[in-house]
């Protein structure tokens, strides 16, 4: 058994003063006033390990040309079986930059090119190769809105409009949703004569909810249009963006519904006419509605390692800086499915946590040990 003072603690769901993180191997034992075993340091402040909700990490790779980005395949709009874990490369060195500012987990997606881009994957930063880095699923990545209408140059049937996009991923789910009532229906030797290919297996399960469709919307009327979608295939959605959303009732709408929203990144560029209403202002219809919302870096749009940066937009708008570390930890991991293993410092959770030399809200100070289920994996 080990153990980490420090002056402060956010564990991700409260702040404790003058205390011990106290761990054995892997795991949180608790969070305690004595000190329990071999002390490992004694630091400022203590933090547990971020998590980015949506990045593009290893697969858009840092001193990389963008010739050799692996965010979208351009083989065909609807890509049911394409896996964002398969072009993960380890060996990124953003992925080692992140870890040094505590970002330890990302929820790597396919890009925005594609009406379905593909399987997702949640992985360690700090694993040695790809299949050590995976610790769960969360879910299809889809697109609305002028990505994947912009694509008219790949391969493929590509949608030139947003009906069109609209269109043939209604028609895609809607054959395979019939597929799956006639599957139901038949008996005997008939049934057994209906067989469905891996990626209608794939759209099978997010048609029964069993994955979350992960939708890039950032405009209020691509929102509207996703829930008209939700309503009529009874779909389980995430809203991933929504960063052009400049009025309250969408978010509202959302909170009702009780679909979350990955928000940000909030210090990206405008840089498309389906963004010309951005502004960190917005935050205040995020926040106000009461949706449950989490945060992206939307790696390389803003660095995975400046993950925290954007929080400062969140304390001007009103949080605490215990719910802007909540944000990146808690909230993220609640979003992802991962929260009984991440997200807050308590019994039994993974000893993933960074050590500060000062207040993480100050510029000045910056990590100087990370662990990551129980080991040292950046010191300064």
């Amino acid at each position: 058994m080990n153990c980490v003072y420090a002056k402060t603690i956010y564990t991700g769901k409260s702040v404790v003063r003058n205390a011990y993180l106290v761990i054995d191997g892997q795991n949180v034992v608790r969070v305690s006033k004595s000190e329990e075993g071999a002390l490992l340091g004694t630091f400022a402040v203590l933090t547990p390990a971020f998590i980015d909700a949506h990045s593009h990490i290893g697969m858009n790779r840092a001193g990389e040309p963008t010739a050799e980005a692996e965010g979208n395949e351009h083989m065909a709009p609807i890509l049911a079986l394409t896996d964002a874990l398969d072009s993960v490369q380890i060996d990124d060195a953003a992925l080692r930059e992140a870890v040094e500012m505590g970002v330890l987990y990302s929820c790597v997606v396919p890009g925005s090119g594609n009406i379905i881009g593909g399987l997702s994957a949640v992985i360690r930063n700090y694993a040695k190769n790809s299949t050590e880095a995976l610790i769960a699923r969360a879910g299809v990545k889809a697109a609305f809105g002028f990505n994947p209408m912009s694509t008219q140059s790949w391969k493929g049937e590509r949608p030139s409009t947003r009906m069109g996009a609209i269109a043939m991923l209604r028609s895609k789910l809607d054959e395979v949703q019939q597929k799956v009532e006639r599957f139901r229906k038949a008996k005997g030797e008939k049934k057994q004569e209906i067989t469905f290919s891996a990626a209608e297996v794939v759209l099978r399960d997010v048609l029964a909810g069993k994955h979350i469709l992960r939708v890039h919307a950032h405009k209020i009327d691509d929102i509207a249009a996703l829930l008209r979608l939700v309503d009529e295939f009874k779909l389980k959605v995430t809203v991933e963006h929504a960063m052009d959303v400049h009025q309250p009732e969408i978010f509202l709408e959302l909170r009702k519904r009780g679909i979350p929203v990955t928000y940000g990144p909030v210090d990206a560029f405008a840089y498309k006419v389906e963004l010309k209403h951005e502004s960190w202002r917005n935050i205040h219809h995020l926040l106000e509605s009461g949706v449950e919302y989490g945060l992206m870096s939307d790696h390389p749009v803003t660095p995975s390692r400046q993950l925290l940066l954007q929080t400062r937009w969140f304390l001007r708008a009103g949080l605490s800086k215990q719910q802007a570390i909540e944000l990146l930890s808690r909230k993220n991991a609640e979003i992802l499915g991962i929260n009984k293993i991440l997200g807050t410092l308590e019994e039994g959770k993974w000893a993933s946590f960074t050590c500060w030399n000062g207040d993480p809200f100050d510029l000045t100070a910056y990590p100087v040990a990370v662990y990551g289920e129980g080991e040292l994996l950046f010191s300064e």
